[in-house]
């Protein structure tokens, strides 16, 4: 198994795990972006938005023909994800939210921003690898 194909596959696992679990406890995962730092309206909008981007990033990282825009997606959306953790982390926030990433809820705030560099690490090593062999 080629290196790509390993990033690939780790992606591909992490978002289809993440984005059907928030739709699968929709409920709970709406409760949790609703105790997030951010305004309601942009709760409601997210709940729905996430999970789908999540899903629509497994589904750009099947095919050789979109996986460019998987990885970047991938870079760009863990990038935001990691920014927030961190905000949180050092307590930029006047109250610190729930974690709401179903298995992962037992990870404390450091434990999140590492791994989500690791993925974003992955990411950046999947897109550099692939654009040296056409990403198959």
């Amino acid at each position: 198994m080629n290196m790509n194909r390993i990033f690939n596959t780790v992606l591909i696992l992490l978002w289809t795990y993440t984005g059907l679990d928030k739709l699968i406890r929709f409920s709970e995962s709406r409760k949790a972006f609703h105790n997030q730092t951010f305004p309601a309206e942009l709760a409601d909008v997210l709940a729905y938005a996430i999970p789908i981007t999540e899903l629509l990033l497994a589904l750009l990282l099947l095919f050789s023909v979109t996986r460019w825009w998987g990885y970047l997606g991938s870079i760009l959306l863990l990038t935001v994800f990691t920014t927030y953790v961190g905000l949180i982390w050092v307590g930029a926030f006047p109250r610190v939210p729930c974690n709401c990433a179903g298995i992962l809820e037992s990870l404390g705030w450091a434990e999140h921003f590492w791994m989500n560099l690791g993925f974003i690490g992955i990411s950046v090593c999947g897109l550099w690898v692939g654009s040296k062999g056409n990403l198959k």
